[in-house]
């Protein structure tokens, strides 16, 4: 089966950047920052994109391209003698189905919301109302399938990356146009005290580890959603540089999201501390009372839809190149069978808060905690920590002069081996103590 390409630098960083930012950032990372202290939060999470979020996006982008594969036939293609470490190829996979079995609800939300506000009936919305009414849930994850597979069922180039620049087009200009109107409501500038001046007060153990899971979730890096771009580009441009745009436009949108909340939640005296609610049961009341708030609310809907859908046809694409790669199948048989796939599998946390109440960790969680904690908890810091060893450990996987020269390759930043300590021990470690740490801090019950 001959590789397909895509057809810019453009398109990969653009397709790159689409899989970091959705959810994690526009629905997930205010209501962490609401959480864990405003500004202080804020900062430390720049640093852990930079210190930790850098080098193992760039690790992941050098294991795609070199190995020109999905996470499940990585390992095999780069020679590697141990194999052992295919396994994380197929739990990497796995990680992949996981995060699509909560995030493609999410995403049915997100559509339901537009609908609601587009069709002028908003004030019937509320997000207890809604996690609670299975049709409503099963229709609209149906819809974020059929409207996330149809698109892949065209070619790479055809498909997912012309609509995915489009959608990142779309995305860009509406966040500029919202956060313009957050900032002329009347209190604006305590929710921008809140989120942009840092009260190191409030920065502790949890704060940390909060920040450092948000960086590996907002970049999927670990579960081999990165590494299929990689493996879709060519040799042009090294790949450190191309890390460093991909994260800097992840980073721009996170940011500009909590300039479009923050303002408003405190102009209307909302609860930041509202959690995954926040964006829903928040941002409506701000626009059910606000002028023109059907329209506003509407293009904001719009926003978090084409946000979702920029991750969801990512990492989609991943789980689709390693079912094409397994069986062989054509793209169009390999769509139906994965979408369908992934609605029965979505199905849990669709009715988890209904017809398949399910409490994991104790009262107050459902499916959609589940599934979460595997993917944040578990799978992305533990599969950042096995491909920071891998690449970094000629004894125990491919090695770092090979990472260096696969990731050097091109025009652009290279990486230097002055470096070689953040790649090999401070990632690595820091991963570990993650994992460790948010174990051990995790609410059981």
């Amino acid at each position: 089966m001959e590789r397909e390409r895509l057809g810019s630098r453009l398109g990969f960083i653009l397709l790159s950047a689409g899989c970091a930012i959705g959810c994690g950032n526009v629905w997930k990372f205010p209501w962490m920052v609401g959480q864990n202290g405003g500004g202080a939060f804020v900062i430390i999470y720049i640093i852990c994109l930079a210190l930790l979020g850098l080098p193992a996006l760039t690790m992941e982008f050098a294991l795609g391209r070199a190995s020109q594969a999905s996470v499940v036939k990585m390992y095999s293609k780069l020679d590697c003698k141990k194999k052992g470490w295919a396994l994380h190829g197929y739990a990497a996979f796995a990680g992949n189905i996981c995060l699509m079995a909560f995030y493609t609800v999410v995403t049915g939300w997100m559509f339901y919301y537009f609908v609601m506000f587009l069709t002028g009936k908003a004030d019937e919305l509320g997000f207890a109302t809604m996690i609670s009414n299975p049709k409503i849930n099963v229709i609209f994850l149906a819809v974020a399938i059929i409207v996330g597979f149809t698109i892949l069922t065209f070619d790479l180039q055809g498909g997912l990356e012309r609509i995915t620049k489009y959608l990142m087009l779309m995305l860009l200009v509406l966040m500029v146009v919202l956060a313009i109107k957050s900032g002329t409501v009347k209190g604006a500038a305590e929710g921008y005290k809140f989120y942009l001046v840092p009260d190191f007060s409030k920065i502790d153990i949890s704060v940390i580890v909060a920040a450092m899971n948000q960086a590996f979730f907002t970049l999927s890096v670990g579960i081999g959603s990165m590494a299929i771009f990689g493996s879709y580009i060519g040799k042009e441009r090294s790949l450190l540089g191309e890390s460093i745009n991909v994260i800097l436009l992840d980073s721009i949108v996170a940011i500009v999201a909590g300039l479009i909340i923050f303002p408003s939640c405190f102009a209307y005296d909302l609860e930041v501390e509202a959690g995954p609610a926040l964006l829903f049961d928040t941002m409506a009341t701000v626009f059910r009372n606000m002028n023109g708030g059907r329209i506003w609310g509407s293009l904001f809907f719009a926003f978090m839809v084409f946000a979702a859908l920029s991750t969801e046809l990512a990492v989609c694409e991943n789980i689709l190149a390693c079912i094409r790669e397994l069986t062989g199948c054509s793209r169009k048989k390999g769509c139906l069978f994965c979408g369908v796939g992934i609605f029965l599998i979505a199905l849990t946390t669709a009715l988890g808060y209904s017809v398949l109440s399910f409490h994991p960790f104790g009262e107050g969680t459902a499916w959609l905690d589940f599934w979460d904690f595997l993917v944040s908890t578990n799978l992305l810091p533990w599969g950042a920590l096995v491909i920071a060893v891998f690449c970094t450990n000629k004894r125990f996987g491919w090695g770092w002069d090979n990472l260096v020269n696969e990731a050097n390759l091109g025009k652009g930043l290279k990486i230097k081996n002055w470096m070689k300590p953040i790649f090999a021990y401070f990632v690595p470690l820091c991963t570990l103590a993650i994992y460790v740490i948010g174990l051990a801090m995790f609410k059981w019950n």
